[in-house]
């Protein structure tokens, strides 16, 4: 193991750094190279980590950012009986959610996992700073998370109605309710959506582009029913939030089993906490193993030796 991971630390120059910087070579409608996006990848992790309470004022932005295109999806869904197509339509209007990060310059844990870590493997990043950059970035995009569905739940005029209400807290429940398993596997597979995508917005060299292939990712996750802690922080905590609206309009109290019944805050069964852990141990491995390392082998074993 060790063998291979100095195989893929070599770094194959800086041909992408120019492109961060605003510069561009070759044809705009060309893609860049793998090498290029990689190196990309490497610098914008690592200039994110140079300033960490600049960085953290980004993760909060991402994350709020993500709970717009969570209550987008709760709203648009809402009625619709037919799970595909409610999937669809939720998806179809999440999507936006990372295309605006991206453009904005906010920045999404899911994303600087695999960016990260490329950093890291090829010696771009200490451990102790990869471990930092993930904990700001995941409070930063839980806490934005949660101060937007917060407001939401402050005052939420029509999503204070009973079809509005059982909807969040059906979708929060087959999150938070989900077995561990498949929250693990979940998370992964979200990832590998994602990560396809950033890699492919850091391919492009126009921001149309860039746009159309964010897009896809967070189409695809949501669409796919899968696991994203930042995501589903907003998911799980909305219905939190108004379970006393629901449970008054239901007749004063939730029921024991089933969809409608209480979620928590902790590790328990229904638990917030739980669901963050599992399912962002899942974005993790998607992210770093089957995106980031996938592609680092592909340069580093396509260059003679």
């Amino acid at each position: 193991m060790g063998a291979v991971m100095k195989e893929l630390t070599s770094s194959p120059g800086r041909a992408g750094l120019d492109v961060v910087q605003g510069g561009h070579q070759g044809d705009l409608l060309e893609p860049l190279s793998i090498e290029e996006t990689l190196d990309r990848l490497v610098t914008l992790a690592v200039k994110k980590w140079e300033y960490p309470l600049s960085y953290l004022f980004q993760s909060l932005a991402g994350g709020g950012m993500v709970a717009f295109g969570v209550i987008l999806a709760i709203a648009v869904s809402t009625g619709i009986q037919t799970p595909g197509v409610a999937n669809l339509v939720s998806g179809l209007v999440f999507g936006f959610s990372f295309v605006v990060i991206l453009m904005s310059n906010s920045t999404l844990i899911t994303s600087d996992m695999a960016a990260g870590f490329i950093a890291l493997v090829r010696g771009r990043m200490a451990f102790g700073s990869y471990l930092g950059f993930m904990a700001v970035g995941w409070i930063g995009n839980v806490i934005g998370a949660l101060i937007f569905v917060g407001i939401i739940a402050i005052g939420p005029g029509p999503y204070a109605t009973l079809p509005f209400l059982q909807r969040a807290h059906m979708l929060g429940f087959s999150k938070a309710g989900a077995d561990s398993i498949s929250m693990f596997t979940l998370g992964i597979i979200c990832t590998w959506f994602l990560q396809t995508a950033l890699f492919l917005y850091f391919k492009a060299r126009t921001d149309v582009g860039r746009m159309i292939l964010a897009y896809y990712g967070p189409l695809a996750f949501v669409a796919g029913m899968t696991e994203h802690c930042i995501a589903n922080a907003g998911f799980i905590a909305l219905p939190l939030f108004m379970q006393g609206r629901l449970a008054a309009a239901l007749g004063g109290t939730l029921p024991a089993t089933g969809p409608m019944q209480a979620l928590t805050w902790g590790l328990g069964p229904t638990g917030f906490l739980r669901n963050e852990l599992l399912a962002g141990a899942g974005n993790l491995v998607g992210g770093t193993v089957f995106m980031a390392l996938v592609f680092l082998a592909i340069v580093r074993f396509r260059r003679p030796r």
